[in-house]
């Protein structure tokens, strides 16, 4: 735990200031007086004045005290306030140190998304900056404010060639960058982004890049074989692993109890697998992908969403005079090749991003049904979709594709895919970085063509055909995937995992947050039935349960 240093700062990160000014004082006296000048000049506009990522606490001159985080929270600040003085540090539990009160409404945020979105932590008093946000702390009291709102410019043409050609140069730019220092390799999942960084960085390094990749033992997860395809054309030097049961046996501990708070991500368990591979190889970084997806349009709710929205350009006369009256009589729900068609109509009448929420897994299985009487009366069930409704609405665009993409850069990766990379590397004692969001890449996302990014129903095109020629085709023709985990699966064949995640929820059962009479019914009648389905709400419980037991080394 640290706090402010009267006219000084603290900072880490890998950062360049963009201020020419900025700049040279960095250079004769070091960056930390040039974060406190920068805070003096421009305020909370001084964020804006650095590229990369960053975390950064800095003390002026008048006594102000300055927080701020890059765009995506790559790098994290939790602060807490303690009779008007600011504790900070980059993790939740060592603020928090030996408060014991949890927030409700930030276990009810754990239940609802499998993690817990800035600016809630699990702990009552201890506060995250969102990504892109910036805080001051002036007589005893804190303001917080977004310095970075995503603004895209949606008019700008530009022939295919010349965006291509850009695009690959700031491809190449931006791992170099994250490849500038140490032994460097990649995740390899046999997707777009984590080849196009194998290929680029073979390029940028000149020598076969260490790749690595995770596999399972289960029918609809593994991977490996496009991840061989992708390792053969680039000739990088591969490395496997196969998880078994019993490794999710042996590291769930460890793994969940290393986060700050409660994580409900499964995928970090391969990612730890993956990460340690490359450890143990001697690496000291590894270049993750994420990140491609949500600036080029990649994930498949997008295509998704689209057919949503053209639903909503059929005359009003019709859709609610004639469709969806035959819709509310729920007819087509007894016939079988009609039952998709009243599943689209009624979620494409909710308004986004609501309607991203529709299929919650907690809301489907519905809160009273879920949540003892006594928790719900503490939270506020309704607070996650305003936050959704604020977040959603503060993009800069006109189309949804691009409010879309905003969306998910809070929600996917700032507050779930990166602390999930972020968290498994650590704990496997490697570092991480993310060059498709390097500064450049983002900003020729955002004045990159809505239509290029999804053009018709087809994801991400602009990417793929950009790189066409370069990936091989398999790699630009798969359906995206990555680490997933077979834990349903596995925890109905595997006796001792099914053992340590059934003890785990009775547990959690005692906590009085979930119903008892629930648990009972998920755990003999909803798993058996639908394991991958219901063996999510099992997994999200007993990670809860298995950070509760976190050992205070692990922090």
């Amino acid at each position: 735990m640290r706090q402010p240093v009267a006219g000084d700062a603290w900072s880490i990160g890998a950062f360049t200031f963009s201020d020419p000014e900025l700049a040279s004082v960095a250079a004769r006296k070091g960056v930390n007086q040039a974060w406190i000048l920068a805070f003096e000049r421009y305020a909370a506009a001084a964020p804006a004045k650095v590229t990369g990522n960053f975390a950064v606490v800095a003390t002026t001159r008048d006594g102000s005290v300055w927080l701020a985080i890059d765009r995506f929270a790559i790098r994290t600040l939790c602060y807490q306030l303690v009779d008007g003085q600011l504790l900070f540090h980059e993790r939740a539990d060592v603020v928090a140190a030996n408060e014991d009160e949890w927030d409700p409404q930030a276990i009810f945020s754990y239940l609802y998304f499998h993690a817990i979105p800035a600016p809630q932590t699990i702990f009552a008093s201890v506060r995250r900056l969102p990504a892109g946000h910036c805080a001051v702390v002036e007589n005893g009291s804190i303001s917080v404010t977004q310095w970075w709102t995503p603004r895209f410019v949606e008019t700008r043409r530009v022939p295919f060639a010349a965006l291509r050609d850009e695009f690959r140069e700031l491809l190449r730019t931006a791992v170099g960058r994250a490849s500038s220092e140490g032994s460097v390799g990649c995740f390899l999942s046999g997707g777009t982004d984590s080849s196009t960084l194998a290929g680029v960085l073979g390029e940028v390094s000149g020598k076969p890049v260490p790749t690595f990749s995770i596999g399972f033992a289960a029918q609809g997860y593994d991977e490996t074989a496009y991840a061989r395809v992708a390792a053969q054309h680039f000739r990088t030097d591969h490395h496997e692993y196969y998880i078994t049961p019993d490794d999710l046996v042996e590291s769930i501990q460890s793994v969940v109890g290393s986060c700050d708070q409660p994580f409900g991500n499964s995928s970090i368990v391969p990612a730890y697998y993956c990460a340690k591979l490359a450890a143990d190889a001697g690496l000291t970084t590894l270049l993750g992908g994420d990140g491609g997806d949500e600036l080029f349009g990649g994930n498949s709710r997008y295509a998704k969403q689209r057919i949503f929205d053209a639903y909503q350009r059929i005359p009003v006369a019709i859709r609610r005079g004639l469709i969806e009256k035959i819709v509310d009589t729920g007819a087509l729900g007894h016939i079988s090749g009609l039952r998709k068609v009243a599943s689209y109509v009624e979620q494409a009448r909710v308004p986004m991003p609501d309607r991203l929420q529709m299929y919650n897994l907690i809301v489907r299985l519905g809160l009273a049904e879920v949540l003892t009487p006594e928790f719900l009366a503490s939270i506020d069930p309704e607070q996650p979709v305003r936050q959704q409704q604020m977040v959603y609405r503060s993009a800069s665009a006109e189309t949804n594709i691009n409010r879309n993409l905003a969306f998910d850069w809070r929600y996917t990766l700032a507050d779930n895919d990166l602390p999930k990379v972020k968290g498994a590397t650590a704990l496997a004692g490697i570092g991480v970085a993310f060059p498709m969001l390097d500064d450049g890449l983002v900003d020729f996302s955002l004045a990159l063509e809505p239509s290029l990014k999804l053009k018709r129903l087809q994801l991400r095109w602009f990417f793929k055909e950009s790189l066409r020629g370069f990936l091989p085709d398999a790699i630009i023709a798969k359906k995206k995937h990555g680490f997933g985990l077979p834990f349903g699966a596995w925890l109905l064949s595997n006796p001792e995992l099914k053992s340590l995640a059934f003890d785990s929820i009775r547990a959690a059962g005692q906590r009085g947050i979930v119903r008892k009479d629930f648990l009972q019914r998920l755990t003999t009648e909803h798993l058996m039935q639908h394991p991958g389905y219901f063996g999510e709400m099992v997994w999200i419980l007993m990670a809860f349960e298995q950070w509760t037991r976190r050992e205070p080394g692990l922090r």
